[in-house]
């Protein structure tokens, strides 16, 4: 426990969520109200792991370029905080949690008043045989990066060598763009028919179509079975259950699970994704010493009313904004997301925000869907490039639902106005009077978004007639 009239508040997670709780609870009570104690695993902390692939494909540099603040920094504004130091259990009963030192394994209890828990996700990493080779990479960390970078630097490089990503999800194909930058012959197993699930598949064969174009090979339902490897216990081929991939490096894009374990074990709420619940200040539910944010929690879905998992830094930033507020005797909430999200594969850009026909049907919604050609510029401007918008909207009421874009250079950003109406609870009709800017080098004069929403105000109607 802290010092007389003085709180402990222990941080579990270096990284976005649990830097920018310490950050902000600094803000608000100095060294001598609040002691501050952050404990992280890793070599990096307050880091962009979304920079991650393109570190490894050469756009920037890395790994400082993506740290956002040092630990010397953190360390300066009087946070205590401890590299390569592991908690191994939390006693929420007695206020207090097991940390182990990496370097020389010694073990100690550190007692707290109030725990912050960002120990963010953890890459799904399924139980084949050689999964473990070397040369297969997971890339969650930037100590995940680096290991893949000196994979890559070993390799040289030389023409003819091949990549093998396994899955294609964000990471996965932002990555077979990096692999594919750095001259290997890239192949993408994905188990779906489409990359980007987090897509309705029509939307996702605009990016496969567009990936077959660069050069990526990319196979539809393959289940992998196993990772072969050589006499000299490298990988060398990914099997699926009807052939063998050959590789000399292969990255798993299987996506992220929230790391919970050791709240599992110490009997706090989870949710249906296995994410930490908490209320609307970000606490633990149950539990009033505790808070928890970043990729370890589940969030409220604006639009479907239910409890989701979205491990994005944009979110994790903010949840610890609203918990060092919270432990600081200040207030604030996180009220909850809509699932917008951005990628690219080279001058392909891919947006999302809402909900996909299916999680309409889960949620038992009833809907139409529309989607409509347009371009990013009035069609006679220069470099005017196409893209493709879909949008459901909710039957009767016509409440935009979702939206999907797929397009070149000025389309993913255009899913923000999606977003906001989404976050507002505006209708498709509403949507098509927004006082968007508007000039040649920028929009047609109806911006494509809003060709979508005038399309599906008329399916709306059509349907209620």
């Amino acid at each position: 426990m802290g010092q007389l009239g003085r709180e402990r508040l222990l941080i579990i997670g270096g990284d976005a969520a649990g830097m920018s709780a310490a950050s902000q609870a600094r803000r608000l009570k100095g060294p001598d109200e609040l002691e501050i104690v952050a404990f992280e695993r890793g070599n990096f902390t307050s880091y962009s792991a979304c920079g991650i692939p393109y570190w490894v494909g050469g756009d920037v540099d890395g790994p400082d370029r993506l740290i956002a603040r040092t630990p010397e920094a953190h360390r300066e504004r009087g946070i205590d905080l401890r590299l390569r130091t592991e908690v191994t259990e939390l006693d929420p009963d007695r206020g207090r949690v097991r940390v182990r030192d990496a370097e020389s394994g010694a073990e100690s209890w550190e007692g707290y008043d109030k725990l912050v828990v960002a120990t963010g996700a953890r890459p799904v990493r399924p139980p084949l045989p050689g999964i473990d080779a070397a040369g297969v990479h997971g890339v969650q960390t930037l100590d995940d990066g680096r290991a893949l970078i000196e994979t890559l630097t070993g390799l040289n490089g030389a023409p003819g060598r091949r990549a093998v990503v396994v899955g294609a999800g964000y990471i996965g194909v932002e990555m077979a763009e990096a692999l594919l930058n750095r001259g290997y012959e890239v192949t993408l197993l994905n188990r779906g028919e489409q990359p980007m699930s987090t897509l309705d598949p029509d939307m996702g064969r605009l990016v496969r179509e567009a990936m077959d174009g660069l050069g990526i090979t990319t196979v539809a339902g393959a289940e992998v079975t196993k990772i072969l490897t050589g006499d000299d216990g490298r990988v060398r081929a990914v099997a699926t259950e009807d052939t063998e991939y050959p590789a000399d490096v292969v990255v798993l894009g299987l996506g992220v699970a929230p790391e919970t374990t050791l709240a599992r074990q110490a009997g706090l709420p989870l949710g249906e994704y296995g994410g930490l619940l908490t209320d609307l200040s970000m606490r633990v539910r149950g539990r009033e010493d505790i808070w928890a944010g970043g990729d370890c929690v589940e969030v409220l879905d604006l639009v479907s009313g239910r409890e989701r998992h979205i491990p994005l830094g944009t979110h994790a930033n903010k949840h610890g904004q609203v918990i060092g507020a919270n432990v600081a005797g200040g207030y604030g909430t996180f009220p909850g997301v809509v699932g917008t999200a951005v990628s690219k594969v080279c001058s392909l850009e891919i947006a999302r925000t809402g909900l996909r026909e299916k999680d309409a049907h889960a949620v038992g919604l009833r809907f139409v869907t529309v989607t409509v050609e347009s371009t990013s510029r009035a069609g006679y401007y220069p470099g005017a490039a196409p893209m493709t918008v879909k949008m459901l909207a909710e039957l009767r009421t016509g409440r935009l639902l979702g939206c999907q874009i797929v397009g070149r250079e000025g389309a993913a950003k255009r899913v923000d106005i999606a977003a906001v109406a989404l976050t507002a609870g505006m209708t498709v009709e509403q949507v098509t009077a927004l006082d968007l800017g508007y000039a040649p080098p920028f929009s047609p004069v109806w911006d494509p978004v809003q060709v979508a929403a005038r399309k599906a105000v008329a399916a709306v109607r059509k349907a209620g007639a």
